[in-house]
């Protein structure tokens, strides 16, 4: 009789197909990361060998952090990316919670609003944003730049953080009115601890929006000094200079703080995904 386990136990060669299948995968996803990281250990002038390793050095970050303005681009990104995750996480909190928790006349168009933002291609909106940015003298300014980046981080994580909040019983909010406190005193005492997965989701979703994000920072910030990496890094490879050393390295630098965030959320990440797209 054959049991169920023996039943459900693959073939050596479906095995073999389903390890093959991940391995390349694996490798096709390693690979350009890796490939980019050997660049930046290349010296000058061997940027585009064929070799993966050729005489390994690392006077291209040397080079890149003290004869351009790099640390001036990482700070203005570090800084717009920071604010746009910081509020990002509390419009999109405090809307979704409104959305999940209370009835109020406009409630289904506001949210259908801001889903039918998210159809909008950036190719469509860079004009009027940028006509709506000099009209309010925030052209060339952080502030500007953040808040384009919350038009595209807000409605999403504001439908993620809905969906997750209503996973929240509602009894817990009634016990916080029992116990005196007031609306918002039960969303930021009692349910943002009980939301941390899908905070995180938000915060990631946010940070990454605005750090990797190319072309609102490349129309709307101009001059070394306002520049944000994806602006300055276009600086060293354009239609007249290619510099691939400074561009793989300073492409292995701004992964970092990518990395950073994704180490510090990632263990509420699957959780937060979960119940916020169930909804």
């Amino acid at each position: 009789m054959v049991t169920v386990a023996q039943s459900k136990k693959r073939s050596f060669g479906a095995s073999a197909a389903l390890h093959g299948g991940l391995v390349a995968a694996s490798v096709v996803s390693v690979f350009p990361v890796l490939w980019i990281f050997l660049t930046s250990l290349k010296p000058a002038g061997h940027e585009t060998s064929s070799k993966f390793i050729d005489h390994p050095t690392l006077a291209a970050y040397g080079d890149l952090l003290s004869h351009t303005a790099f640390l001036t681009w990482f700070g203005n990104s570090l800084l717009i990316a920071g604010c746009t995750t910081v509020l990002g996480v509390f419009l999109a909190a405090t809307t979704g919670y409104a959305v999940s928790r209370f009835r109020f006349p406009g409630m289904r168009p506001v949210m259908w609003t801001l889903l039918v933002t998210q159809m909008f291609p950036v190719a469509i909106l860079i004009v009027p944003l940028y006509q709506l940015l000099a009209k309010l003298q925030l052209l060339n300014q952080p502030i500007g730049l953040i808040l384009t980046y919350l038009t595209i981080a807000v409605p999403f994580s504001a439908w993620t953080m809905k969906g997750y909040f209503d996973t929240i019983p509602t009894e817990i909010d009634e016990a916080g009115r029992i116990d005196g406190l007031n609306p918002f005193g039960t969303f930021w005492r009692l349910i943002m601890p009980l939301a941390r997965p899908g905070l995180a989701v938000t915060a990631f979703y946010s940070f990454i929006t605005a750090w990797g994000e190319v072309a609102y920072a490349s129309q709307f910030m101009t001059g070394t000094d306002r520049m944000t990496l994806s602006g300055g890094l276009q600086t060293f490879v354009s239609q007249y200079t290619q510099n691939w050393s400074w561009m793989s390295t300073a492409s292995v630098l701004i992964a970092v703080p990518a990395a950073v965030v994704f180490l510090l959320v990632q263990r509420y990440l699957v959780a937060g995904q979960i119940a916020g797209s169930v909804k």
